[in-house]
């Protein structure tokens, strides 16, 4: 294979228009596994680590914007990830090793798209973007809208991710995530579950909720979200919502867990939410 290694975004266009049929390689962590496992053999991998533009890690009043190159370990390193994305934070500390992390990438992760991607829960609970660009034509995709299923993106041929974009959210919110794996550390999730609580102004607080690993993509649910907005999170009230979740989740059996497991996992993993959110909050 031909290793390619633009500089510009100008230079990417060239190398696919040179080998239409490249692999795009951010970290590559999950991409050379991939191509071992499958031997298959594109004619040329294009690597983006030395554009500059996808190595920014950009912070303003409104959002963090995070370059396609940009490694796990930075964004773990990030003072405004800990403080304001405590959830995403928390997943990054999970997933996989120390030197996967200084090769992984975000954008990475959520070309991936695995159901039990840790990071995805978290994007899908702060309503990240992801931008793409195609030849010199950029979109934004909300990231419920960007994994199509299993292994699936809406990236059509030549469209690369360019950044991932997570809006600030006002001060008081609270967010956290919880995973269930065969190991503490460097285990794929048996179910995960990302939450965010945002109080409002009349007293009542928004939530958002997002499991992975028990269905097809990650899945959130308003009607539970909305079940736990106005009441606190008591164990009672937990298990209630559990109970809801046990009957929307659709998870699979597979050498990780059975489906029956899965399902009673992401219904307890709420009970976590009572000892990190205060009752009223």
């Amino acid at each position: 294979m031909r290793i390619m290694l633009p500089t510009s975004l100008a230079e990417l266009y060239a190398a696919q228009q040179e080998f239409p049929a490249g692999a795009i390689m951010a970290g590559g962590t999950d991409l050379l596994v991939k191509l071992r496992h499958s031997g298959r053999r594109p004619p040329a991998l294009i690597c983006l680590e030395r554009i500059a533009e996808l190595q920014e890690l950009t912070l303003t009043d409104a959002e963090i914007t995070i370059g396609a190159a940009v490694t796990l370990q930075r964004l773990l390193e990030c003072d405004t990830v800990k403080t304001e994305f405590a959830a995403l934070h928390q997943a990054l500390t999970v997933l996989a090793s120390p030197p996967v992390r200084h090769s992984a990438t975000l954008a990475g992760n959520l070309c991936t798209a695995s159901p039990a991607g840790d990071t995805l829960p978290p994007l899908y609970v702060f309503n990240a973007s992801v931008d793409t660009v195609c030849t010199g034509k950029y979109r934004r995709i909300p990231v419920a809208e960007f994994i199509a299923g299993p292994g699936r993106t809406v990236l059509q041929p030549g469209e690369v991710v360019t950044s991932v974009r997570l809006a600030r959210g006002p001060s008081g919110r609270n967010s956290g995530y919880y995973k269930v794996g065969k190991r503490q550390a460097m285990a794929i999730a048996v179910a995960s579950l990302a939450a965010l609580v945002t109080p409002e102004k009349n007293g009542r607080r928004q939530i958002r909720l997002a499991w992975g690993s028990v269905g097809p993509t990650v899945m959130t649910a308003p009607a539970i979200e909305s079940f736990l907005a106005d009441r606190s999170f008591t164990e009672e009230n937990l298990r209630q919502a559990g109970a809801l979740v046990s009957e929307f989740v659709q998870p699979i059996d597979d050498l990780r867990a059975s489906a029956g497991y899965r399902r009673q996992l992401a219904a307890n993993l709420l009970l976590r939410l009572a000892a990190d959110f205060d009752a009223g909050e």
